[in-house]
């Protein structure tokens, strides 16, 4: 459905972009995974013909975006990061504008921000103007405008930026059923938490390129089982941390306040040997933990740090 190749896209001296290749199919929930200044919203604001790279290709169903936008523009609903509404106006009114601006009118517009405005969960509110909206609100009248022409294609940069948990919720559960109905989609986020929950298959960037793709569990997999045994000591354990480092089962080690965590591919009597060191040191244990690997150790493993640094 959508091929991007190459796609470079350069500030000055900054490279923002460094040659992003991506694939969307037809019904997919596509994940665009990293950091902020990864280059997420440069990349998706290329695939939405807002700015033009400097290199590379965008094809949407065989058609060259870059030459011909149309095809594209006319099936695209696009979520931005920032908030795209009139906060004079009353949600319905902006739902309206922006119905309008797709070709919209009469009875089949009025009849669109009805359908919307339940599939957001905001109905009771529309009246309202929405600088009395929540964060929350205002995020859910957000996505209700990019729905209002039925969009083949949803693009969504960071819809869950700084709102409230109900929200949050709401919307996660609105792209699931969206997607459940056809709808494909492009969703950059940097929470794990939202992209585990959501995504067919995984992009993940970090400074300007695609440094991993697949689905969860092969992007896991990827890591080779490696697992996290997170120890909280009664004090500072940094004492410990040379000491554990010889260990020939553990990876790495980080220290956070109180908190040890300890990267080891074997669970071969790796409990039993901390539980040693630490007596060794004099140092109370306080809790001791194991988890699995997740998309956060993938991140970790690739680049070496935590995907919010």
């Amino acid at each position: 459905m959508l091929k991007i190749n190459n796609l470079k896209k350069n500030y000055g001296d900054i490279q923002a972009v460094k040659g992003v290749h991506l694939e969307v199919n037809k019904g997919e929930i596509v994940g665009l995974l990293g950091p902020n200044g990864a280059g997420k919203s440069t990349t998706i604001s290329m695939i939405t013909t807002l700015i033009k790279p400097d290199a590379g290709s965008v094809e949407f169903k065989g058609i060259d975006v870059l030459k011909d936008p149309k095809p594209i523009q006319k099936v695209l609903g696009i979520v931005p990061q920032e908030i795209a509404l009139y906060p004079t106006l009353t949600g319905y009114e902006n739902l309206k504008f922006w119905g309008s601006a797709y070709g919209l009118k009469g009875s089949a517009l009025k009849e669109k921000i009805e359908v919307v405005s339940e599939i957001i969960g905001i109905k009771d509110r529309l009246k309202d103007k929405v600088e009395k909206y929540s964060g929350g609100m205002k995020r859910r009248i957000n996505i209700g405008a990019a729905l209002l022409h039925d969009p083949e294609l949803l693009i969504m940069d960071e819809p869950t930026v700084g709102i409230d948990p109900q929200s949050r919720n709401h919307i996660l559960e609105t792209i699931k059923q969206l997607n459940e109905k056809g709808m494909s989609i492009i969703y950059t986020s940097h929470y794990m938490e939202e992209v585990e929950f959501l995504c067919d298959r995984i992009y993940i960037m970090d400074e300007g390129v695609v440094i991993a793709e697949g689905t969860k569990e092969s992007l896991i997999s990827s890591v080779n089982g490696e697992k996290q045994v997170i120890v909280t000591y009664a004090k500072d354990p940094n004492g410990i941390k040379d000491r554990l480092n010889e260990l020939p089962q553990v990876e790495r080690i980080e220290v956070e306040g109180e908190v040890l965590t300890l990267y080891t591919h074997s669970n071969e009597n790796m409990m039993k040997k901390i539980i040693d060191v630490s007596s060794e040191f004099d140092i109370e244990m306080i809790s001791i933990d194991v988890e699995k690997p997740n998309l956060e150790s993938v991140f970790l493993h690739l680049t070496g740090k935590a995907l919010r640094d």
